[in-house]
């Protein structure tokens, strides 16, 4: 992911077990545990109930987990998506992104 280390937002895969695959820089330093990456890590280990049961129920049943959070005064919005290899899935890509206070919207048709 070397074109995805200059990026303003974290990027990290984990496998269908939910052992960390990869990290960008920014999802590196977002999440460093202890001066540590945590590439290798399970994520059932990193998170609290209830995303433990909500990360089970995503790898029984892969779906699109998309909501917004508000963390240290800023709001993100997080986007958990399945992949696939040859139509098996294989585990998620999380986005993590900073959303600036005022953004626009559009409706397009």
């Amino acid at each position: 992911m070397k074109y995805f280390d200059e990026i303003p937002f974290a990027v990290t895969a984990c496998d269908k077990d939910g052992k960390i695959l990869e990290m960008n820089r920014k999802s590196a330093s977002t999440f460093m545990k202890d001066g540590k990456s945590l590439i290798g890590q399970s994520l059932f280990d990193c998170h609290p109930e209830p995303a433990k049961t909500k990360l089970r129920e995503m790898i029984q049943d892969p779906v699109i987990n998309a909501y917004t959070i508000e963390k240290n005064g800023l709001k993100k919005m997080i986007y958990q998506s399945p992949w696939y290899e040859n139509g098996e899935f294989m585990g998620y890509v999380e986005l993590s992104l900073v959303l600036p206070e005022e953004m626009p919207h559009f409706v397009r048709g």
